[in-house]
């Protein structure tokens, strides 16, 4: 299986981290951004968006991080990632949905100004942010991990904007409950560093 990667994408982080807690096997194939490979074919072919990360596996094509989360735990993973009921499942999208529209127009929206130069609005990404974290907060105080009890791939989605977002200048000194659960995913085998 290939993904076409870039080491400083928290998207592109979720599913290295993933694959590296589930033991999935990955080749990864660095894509030059900055040349705009991922906005020509053959990649542009893969992923009409011209984003990253893309997993290629066979014949099959699968992009946007949530997407590949769901597509190696429901393939590799075994049910302890993606469960086959109907109640777990909507767990996990619900924390899913939450990376990719609350996180991702914070935290990330905060890093992606600062270190990498993007157009984006940082004052309003810095005043989303306590906010967001603190709905993370509230439910980790009272569990453990995300969703069903135990690590899924609803963590992999938001673990790695949230310890990241110190590159944006978020500060998450307030939030010890966060803090905890990250240290719960840094204590999990296999776990791969952020970059």
């Amino acid at each position: 299986m290939k993904l076409y990667d870039l080491d400083a994408s928290g998207n592109c982080y979720k599913v290295r981290l993933f694959a590296a807690l589930a033991r999935i096997e990955l080749e990864l194939i660095p894509v030059d951004i900055p040349g705009g490979e991922h906005k020509r074919p053959p990649l542009a072919d893969l992923n009409p968006l011209g984003q990253l990360p893309i997993l290629q596996d066979g014949a099959h094509v699968v992009w946007d991080s949530q997407a590949i989360l769901v597509y190696l735990a429901g393939k590799y993973g075994g049910l302890a990632w993606w469960p086959a009921h109907p109640l777990g499942q909507a767990e996990i999208v619900q924390w899913l949905s939450f990376a990719t529209n609350e996180v991702q127009h914070s935290l990330c929206a905060a890093r992606l100004v600062e270190k990498f130069g993007y157009t984006l609005d940082k004052d309003a990404a810095l005043a989303k942010s306590p906010a967001v974290l603190s709905i993370l907060d509230r439910h980790l105080e009272r569990h453990d991990w995300l969703a069903m009890g135990r690590p899924t791939i609803a963590d992999c989605a938001v673990y790695p904007y949230v310890a990241l977002a110190p590159e944006g200048s978020v500060d998450l000194e307030p939030y010890g409950h966060v803090a905890r659960w990250m240290k719960r995913m840094e204590d999990l085998p296999g776990y791969l560093p952020k970059p």
